[in-house]
């Protein structure tokens, strides 16, 4: 039972996902504002950000229904972190597993943009409405490439665990190859879920103040920014995970080391790919999610049918 607690709430449970999502945030920024000569935050900012959050005052708009405005930010955060316990980190087995967790874990992933969408919307704001239907609006367009891409490297496997995934691919190294078009789709479809530029619509501060996080302040907000952050962790843990589960040594202190790296590396193209591309508009991003990666996700899952068939045979 205390093992159990240990591992839930300190390592590599919640305590250690945060600090990891700081970490996250804080290389975030720092590459951003260096690839725009810029200096960049210094390392215990979003640290600082989020204790100064805390300590601010919550202020809730008078008309807000004020049980789905508070709870909002609870279940989100709350769904990332357990997502967090069904991933293989830098062993091949996870937390917790079973047969078809990965369709959990894509699940949970969905619960923050629908508790954003309930936030937003139940705060009467004009501006965060507008923020939570454009959330909406791209969970509808991003979902679908993000889901093909990754479930494609689960076809291949021919299992719905993640860690039977990943020993799948310890077993077979070079077939991880395969599924480079699918690690791609699925990482621009996070930028999407994570509401980073170009997919920052929701947000867009130059025109809609802060979206569906307009009216939240003190720790709500700190909550929301927590979840994000974790959710960015997260996100390429699952990556890293379906399409990158090689140079696993069975020594737990380099693949520690293998895993962060993993984990920095696809921080780094995040925020490379928010630094060098604009904004899209709303329509723009759902035609780019529907004609594009789409059909492209579809060709990498006819790709793994086909190689699944020649490997049977």
């Amino acid at each position: 039972m205390f093992n159990a607690m240990f591992s839930m709430i300190i390592f590599p449970g919640f305590l250690f996902l945060a600090a990891l999502s700081f970490l996250g945030e804080f290389i975030d920024r720092k590459i951003y504002a260096r690839l725009q000569n810029r200096v960049g935050p210094p390392w215990f900012q979003p640290v600082a950000d989020f204790i100064k959050l805390l300590g601010k005052q919550e202020i809730i708009p008078t008309e807000a229904n004020q049980t789905m405005f508070k709870m909002a930010p609870l279940f989100a955060t709350a769904s990332v972190v357990t997502a967090f316990f069904y991933i293989p980190l830098w062993t091949p087995e996870a937390m917790y597993s079973f047969n078809g967790d990965i369709l959990v874990v894509l699940y949970l992933l969905t619960i923050p943009t629908l508790s954003f969408f309930i936030g937003g919307w139940y705060s009467t704001s004009l501006y965060a409405r507008i923020g939570t239907v454009r959330s909406l609006t791209q969970l509808f367009a991003y979902e679908v490439p993000l889901f093909m891409g990754i479930l494609s490297s689960a076809l291949l496997a021919n299992t719905w665990s993640l860690t039977k995934i990943t020993e799948f691919y310890v077993a077979h190294p070079w077939l991880w190859l395969m599924n480079l078009g699918g690690f791609i789709i699925s990482l621009i479809a996070l930028l999407g879920k994570l509401e980073k530029t170009p997919f920052d619509i929701p947000e867009a501060e130059t025109e809609i103040v802060a979206g569906a996080f307009t009216e939240y302040s003190g720790k709500l907000l700190a909550f929301l920014r927590l979840t994000l952050n974790i959710e960015m962790i997260v996100g390429a843990a699952l990556l890293s995970a379906v399409f990158l589960p090689f140079a696993l040594t069975y020594n737990p202190y380099l693949d520690f080391v293998i895993f962060l790296i993993k984990l920095l590396s696809i921080t780094f193209l995040i925020s490379l790919a928010r630094t060098v591309v604009a904004r899209l508009r709303i329509d723009q991003m759902v035609n780019f999610c529907w004609k594009y990666l789409v059909p492209l996700a579809m060709m990498q899952l006819l790709l793994n049918l086909a190689v699944k068939g020649v490997m049977i045979k």
